[in-house]
């Protein structure tokens, strides 16, 4: 980022080092909604603006501090906001949109972290399905009617949900147990 705000003068980095330092940690982060310094000392700090604004100073050298230093804290803004631009760009390559209505058939993947400690084995079965959606939490969350012998929250992620296509327009049996059996109607 301090290679962006030092493009044209690349031998004053030192002089804006700290200057785009103080300029980080005393904006409001958009995951706490705090900036560094009040998370860290309990307080916003003064900026440089606060003390060269008042009415007495009519320094051209403060003016002109205030100035670089204003137009650097909108610089440093400008490149965090492009720079999550892209981070979400990149993310949103790798994401499918997958959207659910309730009363759809779906396949439930077990994470290992969803079975009670010490249940989980290599063998057990990795989906469950078919289940109904039962409510829809938001795009990307989801409440199915699952099995009464899983012992697990009903709500997951849409990362965890597959649409179920059913084979041949064979009817929709809906049970949780898998079928180890040649023969149709087995269990």
């Amino acid at each position: 980022m301090l290679r962006c705000l030092v493009q044209e003068h690349p031998r004053q980095w030192e002089e804006m080092l700290s200057s785009a330092e103080f300029a980080y940690n005393a904006m409001v982060n958009r995951s706490t909604g705090k900036s560094p310094f009040s998370i860290v000392y309990t307080k916003v700090p003064n900026l440089a603006l606060d003390v060269a604004v008042l009415p007495k100073i009519q320094s051209d050298a403060a003016s002109k501090f205030t100035t670089n230093y204003s137009q650097m804290l909108e610089d440093v803004r400008k490149q965090l906001i492009k720079s999550n631009q892209s981070y979400k760009a990149a993310a949103d390559i790798h994401r499918r949109q997958k959207i659910f209505n309730i009363g759809d058939l779906v396949l439930i993947r077990m994470r290992r972290e969803r079975f009670p400690p010490g249940t989980y084995s290599k063998l057990h079965r990795r989906k469950i399905g078919p289940v109904p959606i039962v409510a829809k939490i938001n795009d990307n969350a989801y409440t199915v009617e699952l099995p009464v012998d899983i012992h697990t929250s009903p709500t997951f992620n849409v990362s965890d949900i597959w649409p179920y296509h059913s084979p041949d327009d064979a009817p929709i049996a809906i049970s949780s147990s898998e079928s180890s059996s040649s023969s149709a109607g087995e269990d």
